[in-house]
């Protein structure tokens, strides 16, 4: 992993939850070696946080951006944060 770690904290809208979106986050994550948790929300909404470096952030928000099969994001907010050198990626 490069050594340049980036974190960014997502909030995912749309139909995000009931269509497996925390599981294929998870594998999305694992298939890149990227670093962090994804959980649902009160309001709907999917939140995660993903830290890796540039490459891994980005090959998650692109899935993020599509989810899986049966999902719909209608918005996907991306801010960034300090990374926390998390370990693995777990559902909350």
């Amino acid at each position: 992993m490069s050594k340049a770690q980036q974190r960014r904290r997502l909030r995912i809208r749309g139909r995000v939850q009931g269509v497996a979106f925390r599981i294929a986050t998870r594998d999305a994550a694992a298939r890149v070696g990227a670093h962090g948790w994804v959980c649902n929300r009160e309001d709907g909404s999917v939140e995660a946080v993903v830290e890796g470096s540039d490459a891994q952030v980005e090959a998650v928000l692109a899935f993020c951006r599509e989810g899986p099969r049966f999902a719909r994001v209608d918005v996907l907010d991306v801010q960034t944060e300090a990374p926390e050198g998390l370990q693995g990626f777990t559902i909350r």
